[in-house]
């Protein structure tokens, strides 16, 4: 298969799994006040599992990866200023704050310096910087989802997270997160290949000149 294929099938593999999520979500697959919420947790593990396989499976599907556009990638986080959202919901009672503070205040930190990390850091000589943020956007999510699941194991007469379980706020754990995981995951990946790649653009301007 082609990068184009592949670009077409990941395409409707995206949509089918938005599809799936929200009319999960609308059937109530995932409301629950129980803790931890399994049915959530795989909802986010699933989706990563199935691409690392097939990332480490298919060198087709891993050379289209590696080609998107990293800036691109990291720009995309800059959504995640609404996590302001989840502050709003701790101050009227509606998340706990285990769960609303830690993953508001990360998600408004890297969607406010995604803009400046996509055009200033995504390249070969910020490649260390590039990774941390990656790996800081990827623990403020991991995060998340952890004290998501588990908030009434540590809290058991606490506010609940089932506002998260159910619609729209459900999209977010079934669909936004393992996708930006996701992402995160093939930016490092990326910027791994950089210093290769710098050798090999070397060697090949060396040989022609």
């Amino acid at each position: 298969m082609t990068n184009e294929s592949y670009r077409k099938l990941t395409g409707w593999l995206l949509a089918g799994w938005f599809i799936f999520a929200l009319v999960a979500s609308s059937l109530h697959a995932f409301k629950t006040d129980a803790s931890p919420a399994r049915a959530l947790g795989a909802a986010v593990a699933t989706p990563l599992i199935l691409f690392l396989l097939w990332y480490a499976g298919s060198a087709g599907f891993r050379e289209f990866v590696l080609s998107l556009d990293p800036r691109t990638l990291t720009l995309l986080h800059a959504w995640r200023i609404a996590g302001f959202t989840f502050l709003v919901l701790y101050t009227y009672g509606i998340l706990p704050g285990i769960f609303a503070l830690p993953a508001g205040w990360g998600d408004i930190a890297i969607g406010a310096t995604a803009p400046l990390v996509a055009y200033k850091l995504a390249n070969p000589r910020h490649r260390t910087s590039f990774i941390l943020w990656q790996a800081l956007g990827m623990a403020d999510l991991v995060i998340a989802v952890t004290t998501g699941t588990t908030a009434r194991l540590i809290h058991p007469d606490g506010v609940s997270t089932a506002a998260m379980t159910v619609l729209p706020l459900s999209l977010i754990p079934t669909f936004a997160v393992p996708l930006l995981l996701i992402f995160h995951i093939i930016a490092i990946a990326q910027a791994r290949r950089w210093p290769v790649q710098q050798a090999i653009a070397a060697h090949a301007g060396t040989k022609a000149a």
